[in-house]
């Protein structure tokens, strides 16, 4: 009798295409929705801005074809950078420019090395936008996934496992900011009246990890049928 079993997959650039695709439509679904939440305590166009970047993404991958995951990361994150305005331009092109260092001259990355990257990233969030836990900014769902998938990791899970871990981490992390006071960007302006509100990058920095959830696990498992494990 043979097992379908989840096993760990080979984060290739087909992986990554497929998540900035996922995120790209994930961001189009809930542009409406995300800009909503920006107008209650910014200036109300994060769903507006991260559409636009990531509308040009998925036209930049559809004749993608270098191989260096590097690279990849950087075209993401320059893409961003010139595309996305506001804060969330320079905090998402950051955030892959750093993952792009991190993955520089590799074709595919073990789990390690994609949390390690993933942990660069946020790091470079961290920095970029002097933003700690409780700010009530991206950050809140970001930090707690990276940790979410670092202990995973460490605890042998596979990165499919790591990845929902962190998931739900960021989920968790998004839904903490709603009784938060903002105290970094245009937010921070409204003193006690941003509380009671979701926070717009956080919402966004959600469907992010979401997305690569999905991208990884679908690798998995698609690996796992193609190579069933014998179990007797």
């Amino acid at each position: 009798m043979k097992n379908i079993m989840i096993s760990n997959v080979r984060v290739e650039s087909a992986v990554l295409i497929d998540w900035m695709l996922r995120f790209a439509s994930k961001i189009a679904e809930n542009k409406e929705m995300l800009t909503a939440l920006d107008a209650a305590i910014g200036d109300a166009d994060h769903g507006i801005n991260m559409a636009r970047g990531m509308e040009e993404v998925r036209r930049r991958l559809a004749t993608y074809a270098d191989e260096d995951l590097g690279a990849f990361f950087k075209t993401i994150g320059m893409t961003l950078l010139s595309k996305v305005g506001g804060a969330s331009g320079p905090l998402y092109g950051t955030l892959f420019l750093r993952m792009g260092i991190a993955s520089a001259g590799k074709s595919e990355l073990t789990d390690g090395e994609f949390a390690a990257a993933f942990v660069a990233g946020v790091d470079g969030v961290r920095q970029r936008g002097s933003a700690r836990l409780g700010d009530k900014t991206m950050v809140d769902a970001l930090l707690p996934a990276m940790v979410a998938l670092q202990r995973a990791l460490e605890e042998h899970a596979s990165l499919c496992e790591a990845m929902e871990a962190a998931r739900q981490a960021a989920e968790e992390g998004m839904k903490a900011t709603i009784p938060m006071q903002a105290s970094k960007g245009r937010a921070s302006y409204l003193g006690p009246r941003s509380i009671g509100h979701q926070d717009p990058g956080a919402t966004s920095a959600y469907l992010l990890v979401l997305s690569a959830t999905e991208a990884i696990c679908q690798a998995a498992h698609s690996d796992a049928i193609a190579k069933p494990r014998s179990t007797g």
